[in-house]
């Protein structure tokens, strides 16, 4: 008799390792498939100067959020922004979407009509079209799908694979406000759930909730871009942590990095959060995810252009990858870098 295989659990893999063995054994077939899986959107050509961009994402009740203190019409504007993300993680401007919701009984019209709005107003705020979707049953909870579409020049697509040794490593806005926004929250839960007498205490957290609630895509950065005359090198952008994101960079571009920890912007709001919670502040804005800014490179040459832009932070450069991918402390020591955010499974 021969031994029985012994079957392998997918959190022993994670998101990335578990997409890569699902379909490593695909090929593109179309000539107009430019990039399928492996980047922030896949690329489609549309003519000679044009592509398309193609990209895709779920929300799960339970998993990425908990209805007890996500607004409906918060959740809706906030699974279209994550998914508008993804284009401008390809330096591409989005232009429709299709939502798909499993839905159970137990929420009513006047819920989803509630979700619809902020759906809604995320679309007036993008200047995207809602084109599609589908409608389904779900035994337990709701799930939210959004694909969206979008459209770039195809020399101004930026990839996780173009990073190049002395490139500098930018980041956009700050970061750690929206995991700390969910720390908040999380802990006024539990509170309400041992006494629902006890009214949550949100006062002065305002802007740390609504990053966590209420996300914004960099759609504004695109512009900024292009107004600049720069064109990243590489791009992607930061949900699932700095450090998971540019470990990503590094691996598709195959260089190393040198990240310096007195550079990364954090909000002062988000610093005190941390420290109350008796939290870093830099392994929060490490670690934390949900942030949805942009992480890119430029080439060295770009340095005043993106310097002069308070909307940018630059916070390292691009090594060979033989020199490792490193933090820089405060005190000057190297640690490697290493991802500590969102496990998927």
């Amino acid at each position: 008799m021969s031994e029985e295989k012994k079957l392998r659990n997918i959190d022993e893999l994670g998101e990335f390792a578990l997409i890569d063995q699902l379909t490593n054994q695909f090929e593109n077939r179309n000539p107009n498939t430019l990039l399928g899986i492996g980047d922030d959107a896949a690329v489609i050509a549309l003519s000679e100067t044009e592509s398309l961009l193609l990209s895709t994402d779920s929300l799960v009740e339970g998993v990425h959020f908990n209805l007890m203190y996500m607004p409906l019409k918060h959740l809706g504007y906030k699974a279209v922004a994550v998914n508008v993300s993804d284009i401008c993680a390809m330096n591409g401007i989005p232009e429709q979407i299709t939502v798909s919701i499993a839905v159970s009984s137990k929420f009513s019209l006047e819920a989803l009509e509630e979700l619809y709005e902020g759906i809604k107003l995320a679309c007036e705020h993008y200047k995207i079209d809602l084109i599609g979707g589908d409608t389904t049953s779900s035994r337990a909870g709701l799930m939210i799908n959004i694909a969206v579409v979008g459209r770039a020049q195809k020399d101004k697509i930026a990839y996780r694979s173009g990073a190049k040794e002395y490139d500098l490593l930018v980041v956009t806005g700050d970061l750690g406000a929206a995991y700390m926004g969910l720390q908040l929250l999380e802990r006024e839960k539990e509170v309400f759930q041992a006494n629902p007498n006890i009214q949550p205490d949100l006062d002065g957290h305002d802007y740390i909730i609504e990053r966590q609630l209420k996300p914004e895509a960099r759609v504004d950065i695109i512009q900024y871009l292009k107004e600049l005359e720069v064109v990243p090198t590489s791009m992607i952008d930061i949900s699932d942590g700095l450090a998971s994101e540019i470990l990503h960079i590094c691996k598709a571009s195959k260089v190393g990095c040198y990240l310096y920890d007195e550079k990364i912007p954090i909000d002062a709001k988000t610093s005190m959060t941390a420290i109350d919670f008796n939290l870093d502040p830099s392994t929060c804005a490490l670690n934390g995810g949900e942030d949805y800014e942009l992480l890119f490179t430029v080439k060295q040459e770009d340095f005043e252009k993106v310097n002069s832009n308070p909307n940018m932070t630059i916070i390292g450069h691009i090594t060979d990858e033989k020199d490792g991918i490193y933090f820089i402390d405060r005190s000057g020591s190297a640690i490697t870098l290493k991802a500590q955010g969102w496990k998927h499974f």
